[in-house]
């Protein structure tokens, strides 16, 4: 693996209270293997040069200590919403396990969110964090079809994997859940699929299901998508040019599909308002510990 150079490790959250409570957030790897075909990541705005190329920082984890170290306002820590913390590299350099532990010795609370069920690994430490601070834990869930999840993320496990490994982290008393997103236009936008991939989360122990709808077309992620589009879907790069035009955002969780997806909640009593999702895993007496450590 390759590694690069970094002067720090966290930063402080932009607009966290509007994902998942996070108040600091950083990413251990630079680029991803996972190979989805929809990551927004690729977009030119990040300046991530050859995505699919992992890297590692040098003294990642020295240096996050120090930071930690010196944090006077403890927090949730979000990881993994640039690159998968849980790539193909962690399972032999352990780095996103390195900075758990360091989480949990400085009292730090974490939101993760992955399609790896390589998060299993560190229920030791999620547990270990959980009695102090708080946790969340979010397996990005595109599709209940695992041929069809093969397809538009080839490089991580399917979709069945990861319901089993969110049902192993939920029953270790873990607040897990859902990211249903992105919701692909003319590939995952049907009712049945949204029904399903609900309907499995709640088997599986998940406290909510997430989603923003649909997926972003800009820059290098467009010309990227619409090349994947071409090979694996034939025609349907001419639906989304003929529906979408030059739009950036292509939102295929219209009022129907809304509909249904907060029906279909409230039938297996999942979270799915991120107020609500925040103001169930972050609570109160832990802040206070936390103010206390």
């Amino acid at each position: 693996m390759e590694w690069i150079p970094a002067k720090s490790i966290l930063q402080k959250a932009n607009h966290g209270e509007e994902w998942f409570g996070a108040d600091y957030t950083m990413n251990l790897y630079k680029g991803c293997h996972h190979q989805c075909i929809y990551c927004d990541s690729r977009s030119e705005c990040y300046q991530i040069e050859d995505f699919d190329r992992v890297r590692a920082k040098e003294n990642e984890i020295e240096i996050l200590s120090q930071e930690l170290k010196v944090k006077r306002k403890k927090g949730v820590i979000g990881i993994g919403a640039m690159s998968d913390t849980y790539n193909s590299f962690e399972k032999q350099y352990e780095i996103t396990r390195e900075a758990l532990k360091l989480i949990s010795h400085y009292g730090f609370g974490v939101s993760i969110e992955t399609k790896s069920d390589l998060m299993v690994r560190d229920m030791d430490l999620f547990k270990e964090i959980n009695d102090k601070a708080d946790v969340i834990l979010k397996f990005t869930i595109t599709t209940a079809n695992d041929d069809l999840a093969r397809k538009i993320e080839p490089g991580v496990c399917v979709s069945s994997q990861r319901f089993k490994a969110m049902k192993q982290l939920s029953d270790a008393g873990l607040f897990v859940g859902t990211l249903l997103t992105p919701i692909l236009p003319f590939i995952t936008d049907s009712e049945e699929n949204i029904r399903q991939v609900i309907r499995l989360s709640a088997e599986n122990g998940a406290k909510f299901v997430f989603s923003m709808g649909g997926v972003t077309l800009r820059g290098n992620q467009r010309a990227y998508f619409f090349e994947q589009l071409e090979r694996l879907f034939p025609r349907v790069k001419e639906k989304y040019i003929q529906s979408f035009g030059n739009q950036y955002f292509c939102c295929s969780l219209n009022r129907n599909l809304r509909n249904v997806l907060e029906e279909e909640c409230r039938k297996y009593h999942l979270l799915y308002k991120m107020e609500d999702i925040v103001g169930a895993y972050q609570k109160e007496e832990k802040l206070e510990q936390l103010s206390l450590i």
